[in-house]
């Protein structure tokens, strides 16, 4: 057993030595390791097998970890592409197809649709109405200042969301709509006097949607509806407007008890008339059927049976009054 034999590289790793009994099996082999041990280590040939298994097993394991890894960066690329590859467009809306930064003609509809992964995308365009509220001032026809708070309902053409797009962009409430608000709502206070603002909010409404529709159709947003939801003026208008009503009020007080007086007095004087008519028809009646021998009657009647105690050519009979 204490046969020394030459070793070699496949049989020793690193300074190692091979040992074999007398028929030239080798029973051991040392291993001088010299970074690691101070001393020779000892392995026997079943060692050696079980490490080589080992060392095969885990690479095995290595091959199939990296195998899986590699499998599952290849399915999260196709999740990636295939995820590209669709676009949903949701409901009230159009699709607007950039193909590397170039938008296509023509618009996506409601619903699922395919496009080319990494080189498209879709920009969905809301066409449902929007509500846009704006407060802005303005002078009126008699020059005093007005500030109005409006809200503006608007749309955006379908047809035209891709020109929209590709001309103004996604910002285009800003940089259309608002500024045409502000232009045509001071074009049209212009042409009332603040009183006249406040009483024609209709008109003005209508007028701000017909103006708004004349600039703003051309680039595919169409206002539906405005609301005037408040005026406001300065405060020595408003103290103006006040004694102005304060005075109409009084006005109209002293007017209406001056239509009171009269229509008293006219009724007054017609009951007077009327009155002095129905004596006066009836004292006709009276004196149209009187004739002498009633008035004697009635002489009688008026009697006490007493002569009169009077001297002269007076009637002695009793006169009726």
């Amino acid at each position: 057993l204490n046969v020394q034999i030459n070793w070699t590289k496949e049989l020793a790793i690193e300074y190692g030595k091979a040992f074999a009994n007398k028929n030239g099996k080798i029973i051991c082999i040392i291993l001088l390791v010299k970074p690691i041990h101070k001393f020779p280590v000892l392995y026997n040939i079943k060692t050696i097998k079980v490490i080589k298994a080992i060392f095969i097993i885990l690479l095995i394991l290595i091959i199939l970890a990296v195998i899986a890894i590699v499998a599952a960066i290849v399915a999260l690329a196709l999740l990636i592409v295939l995820a590209n590859s669709v676009a949903i467009v949701k409901p009230g809306h159009t699709g607007v197809v950039v193909t590397l930064g170039k938008v296509n003609a023509g618009v996506l509809p409601e619903g699922m649709h395919f496009k080319i992964p990494f080189v498209q995308q879709v920009v969905q365009i809301d066409n449902r109405i929007s509500k846009l509220e704006v407060l802005t001032e303005a002078f009126s026809k008699d020059l005093q200042t007005v500030s109005t708070t409006l809200a503006i309902n608007y749309r955006v053409d379908s047809s035209k969301s891709f020109s929209l797009y590709k001309n103004i962009g996604k910002s285009y409430e800003s940089v259309l709509v608002t500024p045409a608000v502000n232009e045509v709502l001071k074009a049209i206070t212009a042409q009332y006097t603040a009183e006249e603002s406040v009483t024609n909010r209709a008109i003005i409404s209508d007028g701000l949607i017909l103006g708004l529709n004349e600039k703003l159709n051309g680039d595919g947003l169409y206002v539906t509806d405005v609301n005037i939801l408040n005026f406001d003026f300065s405060e020595a208008f408003i103290t103006a407007i006040e004694e102005k009503q304060v005075a109409q009020q009084k006005l109209l007080k002293a007017e209406t008890e001056k239509q009171t007086a009269i229509t008293n007095a006219e009724a007054e004087a017609e009951t007077i008339r009327i009155k002095a008519q129905a004596e006066a028809e009836a004292n006709k009646i009276v004196s149209e059927s009187l004739n002498e021998y009633v008035i004697e009657n009635k002489k009688i009647e008026k009697w006490d049976g007493k002569l009169p105690q009077v001297q002269g050519d007076a009637d002695p009979l009793v006169t009726i009054s």
